[in-house]
């Protein structure tokens, strides 16, 4: 990706893991966020030692971690149901499985699973789940699978060309590529500023708009066809931006802010993360 011409957006810190600042390029041909200076292969994995990574974990301890596994249980029914609408059960891969509750969900449903995971921790609990691992995506042939997903990962990914080109190396023709990702378009964004907690800096690489997601894939020949709102998010989020900003979870304004950003999206179609359903073109 070339920084070159990207300009200075916004100056956010990393509250997670190390308390460093590190600046958003914006790039205006894409509508897209660029995490700069971006962390080396070597030392990116320190950045997600944090304990409020709850997505490697199955935590149900506090009342955050409870509402987080409550929520996800019906993101989970959802999802599935969505990956059925789009294609006919077959295989699926997951990118960045976490601790595998999606992927046990698609196979209880008949679908045949893989998965992909950096985390060793979130990993291992995903195996004991049944969940079976490739650990390239190279082993995986060509044109063999129905659907891939990547839920809140595409974001992570250092080299972005190098996954779309895999993504469309990997799928089948007429083949579903799901990707959910957050929308630095959306009000609770814009609220938030430097505090938005979906910036997640360093290990969020990059940040996307619609109009980056469709130019991003046309170039691979793969099509957006339909936009999503992931409407849960923009509470999650807003309950962390709280905390970020304020040093305290603010149950009561989180709720708020996030239910004005889903009413502004209703009307603007800009929500806090959106999932995009893409299909690789009939060959």
């Amino acid at each position: 990706m070339d920084i070159s011409k990207a300009k200075h957006f916004l100056n956010v810190q990393d509250y997670s893991v190390s308390g460093e600042t590190f600046e958003l390029l914006h790039d205006s041909e894409l509508d897209m966020l660029i995490t700069h200076p971006q962390p080396s292969l070597e030392k990116l994995p320190s950045y997600y030692e944090s304990a409020d990574y709850i997505s490697h974990t199955d935590g149900k301890k506090s009342l955050f971690e409870k509402m987080y596994q409550f929520v996800k249980g019906i993101a989970l029914k959802n999802k599935l149901k969505l990956i059925n609408s789009e294609s006919e059960k077959g295989i699926i891969l997951d990118i960045g499985a976490g601790v595998g509750d999606f992927l046990v969900t698609a196979k209880k449903d008949g679908w045949s699973i893989i998965g992909t995971e950096p985390s060793e921790k979130a990993k291992a609990i995903a195996l004991k789940k049944g969940v079976v691992f490739v650990s390239d995506l190279a082993e995986i042939k060509d044109r063999s699978l129905d659907v891939i997903t990547m839920w809140h990962v595409l974001e992570h990914v250092p080299d972005l060309e190098h996954q779309m080109a895999e993504l469309k190396r990997m799928i089948k023709p007429n083949g579903t590529i799901i990707i959910a990702v957050p929308n630095f378009n959306s009000f609770d964004a814009n609220y938030y500023g430097k505090y938005w907690a979906a910036f997640d800096v360093p290990i969020h690489l990059w940040h996307f708009s619609k109009t980056a997601i469709q130019r991003l894939f046309s170039k691979h020949d793969l099509e957006l066809v339909k936009v999503l709102p992931m409407k849960f998010d923009s509470f999650y989020v807003s309950l962390l931006s709280e905390k970020y900003k304020t040093g305290k979870m603010s149950y009561l304004k989180a709720f708020f802010i996030g239910w004005k950003s889903n009413r502004y999206g209703s009307k603007n179609s800009e929500y806090s993360s959106h999932i995009y359903v893409i299909k690789n073109a009939k060959s």
